[in-house]
């Protein structure tokens, strides 16, 4: 998995939905379709591209499948993602630091 996959993956608003109704936990397709406005082999079609993103896993249930949101695929997303925050975090410490010690570090 990319993180320019699992983006692209989650740039569809349905396919977004259809993700974040995972975050509770495994739910069969018709649980994920329940309410949507879009059709079970539609959601199935997203919950394909997902997969393929590494974003969610399935497995067999008896006759149905059951999905759910892949922890590496997710997580890989995240330590990318983090990457910015850490950045982030580190020029408004600097910034705050330079408002509040104005002179510092300078000769």
């Amino acid at each position: 998995m990319t993180h320019g996959n699992a983006l692209a993956a989650l740039a569809d608003p349905t396919r977004r939905r259809v993700f974040e109704r995972l975050k509770d936990g495994p739910k069969a397709v018709a649980v994920i379709a329940g309410g949507l406005p879009v059709s079970r082999p539609a959601v199935s079609q997203h919950l394909k591209v997902l997969r393929e993103a590494g974003l969610v896993g399935d497995r067999a249930e008896g006759a149905r499948r059951v999905y759910y949101i892949d922890p590496q695929g997710l997580g890989a997303l995240r330590a990318w993602l983090d990457q910015f925050w850490d950045q982030a975090l580190a020029a408004f410490a600097a910034e705050v630091d330079h408002e509040v010690n104005p002179g510092k570090g300078k000769a």
